[in-house]
């Protein structure tokens, strides 16, 4: 039995829309799980319930088999991470991250110790004394980590906890967090609609629309292999092509106005109308002469480029559909709006959705 089970959850403001759309999730012991979605698709507001902020209108939420919607946030062992920090500005780092532990009765010979210690691994402990106007945002976040984590929670929940800061300082405690979390072996839940935090930090990304969840697994599952276009979409950068499987030719796909492409095999190809998936990173340049093998051929006709640095974002069209590849190594100079780019890409790197 999984460890934090929701089971056909709904949760619904005015009795007609369902802000959450019975969802199921099954959460094991010490693993980093995202809730990663749009505004408004049902990801904080499952957290709020997990939390106890929020009643389910119907369905399971147990954690190591004790339903949770039987008790009030209070008796919950679970802490949260706010994105706005929710310190207490009269507070100290030190006294922000005790309270908690004098809210729960802990002996007092223990809680000091306690806090230091946890200070110590978010790597604050020369800022106890200070105020949290004296701390940077990075610090003040460290801090209401330190303060979810000091009482021992069962689940530690974190709502978009990262979007107050600048890209540098996201990404380092993207790191942080995750050493954390390596470190204490908490069972963590994330809200993001960031899909490089959910990438990088996660164990199992589950994928919200509008109430449900589409997809949950690994971050590289959801990105080579999405269950559907949303998530193909919403995940990282794609070209979609429209086409049919062809039922006569095993591994052949006929596309709209290109024609027939090889694929990789799938545990099964849907009959009818799909959409064919590439990422542009899956594109490549084809060698001059290059004319056999298994991989497929296409020409894109440049519209504009976007130089990265590291690589060359090229947005085009081929046979009039738009296309978009990321190519690294590419001359600029040959990039040009206007010039044709012959590209290439395997079997295996496309993927094949039954389009809905």
């Amino acid at each position: 039995m999984a460890y934090l089970r929701l089971r056909e959850v709904v949760k619904s403001y005015d009795g007609k829309t369902n802000a959450v759309d019975d969802i199921s999730i099954d959460v094991e012991r010490g693993e980093f799980i995202t809730l990663l979605g749009p505004s408004g698709s049902g990801k904080t507001t499952t957290l709020l319930m997990i939390a106890g902020f929020e009643n389910p209108t119907s369905g399971v939420i147990e954690l190591d088999g004790y339903n949770l919607v039987l008790s009030r946030p209070y008796e919950r062992n679970i802490g949260m991470v706010f994105q706005n920090y929710a310190l207490f500005p009269h507070m100290t780092a030190a006294k922000n991250v005790l309270f908690p532990l004098k809210m729960r009765r802990f002996p007092k010979k223990d809680i000091k110790a306690r806090a230091e210690r946890m200070l110590e691994l978010v790597g604050l402990r020369r800022f106890a004394d200070r105020y949290p106007r004296e701390l940077s945002g990075g610090q003040q976040q460290r801090v209401a980590l330190a303060r979810g984590l000091v009482f021992n929670p069962d689940v530690l929940l974190l709502d978009e906890p990262l979007g107050a800061l600048d890209k540098n300082l996201r990404e380092q405690m993207q790191v942080e967090i995750k050493r954390i979390h390596r470190e204490v072996g908490i069972t963590m839940i994330y809200v993001t609609h960031d899909q490089t935090e959910a990438m990088t930090m996660s164990d199992r990304i589950a994928v919200f629309c509008n109430g449900k969840v589409e997809q949950i697994g690994s971050p590289l599952d959801v990105y080579h292999r999405p269950a559907n276009r949303f998530v193909g979409e919403f995940i990282g950068d794609s070209n979609f092509l429209a086409g049919r499987v062809d039922q006569s030719r095993p591994g052949w796909i006929e596309l709209s106005r290109i024609g027939s492409v090889r694929v990789a095999k799938q545990a099964t190809l849907p009959a009818g109308d799909i959409d064919l998936m590439i990422r542009p990173e899956r594109l490549r340049l084809r060698a001059p002469g290059e004319t056999d093998g298994t991989d497929n051929r296409i020409d894109l006709t440049i519209d504009d480029i976007i130089n990265y640095g590291d690589s060359i974002l090229v947005i085009g069209k081929t046979h009039g559909l738009p296309l978009r590849a990321r190519i690294v190594g590419g001359d600029p100079a040959v990039l040009r709006p206007g010039a044709t780019l012959p590209l290439a890409w395997a079997p295996v790197d496309a993927h094949v959705l039954a389009r809905r």
